[in-house]
């Protein structure tokens, strides 16, 4: 059993700092949206602000958008040209892809200010990234409303996700501290 712990150290310590970074995260942004209950900024203000920046962004290219508050659940209602197409939950904010990501990056650690700076940089490029990915579905919803289940449950989370593995593939080949590990073995 021991020979098998030292064989596979390095599996076991990015397991075990993957799951420990993710629920530490986890239970944090829980935290936040227990305490985030009932602020002015509905339902919390990550997502309130991803809802009103969708909303500008669809300005931006011609369409008239608002959003407004949902009556009957935790969320924010995008309408475009008098149309509900969409509505903001909390879980569309892209917090939780960020702390997937910050997880994997935290457990595949390079130098300090490197994996500081990735982990920053990665969480912008997925925020803004996901913001577009909401005006995009947003537009598709309004012109194409039939093809809601092929845009909202494939093609779009197929994205979001792909960036995050880019990103993760990124930072394993070139700045991680395992890559360097590798490198000297060969």
């Amino acid at each position: 059993m021991k020979r098998l712990l030292v064989k596979y150290k390095s599996v076991i310590r990015f397991i075990v700092t993957f799951l420990t970074v993710y629920v530490i995260l986890t239970m944090g942004y829980n935290l936040y949206l227990n305490v985030s209950n009932g602020t002015e900024y509905y339902p919390d203000y990550v997502t309130n602000l991803v809802a009103k920046q969708t909303s500008t962004l669809l300005n931006g290219l011609n369409y008239e958008a608002k959003v407004i508050p949902h009556t009957t659940e935790a969320s924010m209602k995008i309408i475009i040209n008098g149309k509900f197409v969409a509505r903001v939950i909390e879980g569309c904010n892209a917090i939780s892809i960020i702390i997937l990501f910050l997880s994997f990056i935290v457990a595949f650690a390079g130098k300090f200010k490197t994996t500081l700076f990735y982990c920053f940089a990665g969480s912008i490029v997925i925020y803004a990234f996901n913001l577009f990915r909401i005006v995009i579905l947003s537009i598709g919803l309004y012109h194409y409303p039939w093809r809601q289940e092929l845009l909202h449950t494939v093609i779009f989370p197929m994205l979001i996700y792909g960036v995050v593995f880019i990103l993760w593939m990124v930072w394993v080949n070139r700045f991680s501290k395992s890559k360097k590990t590798n490198k000297t073995n060969e």
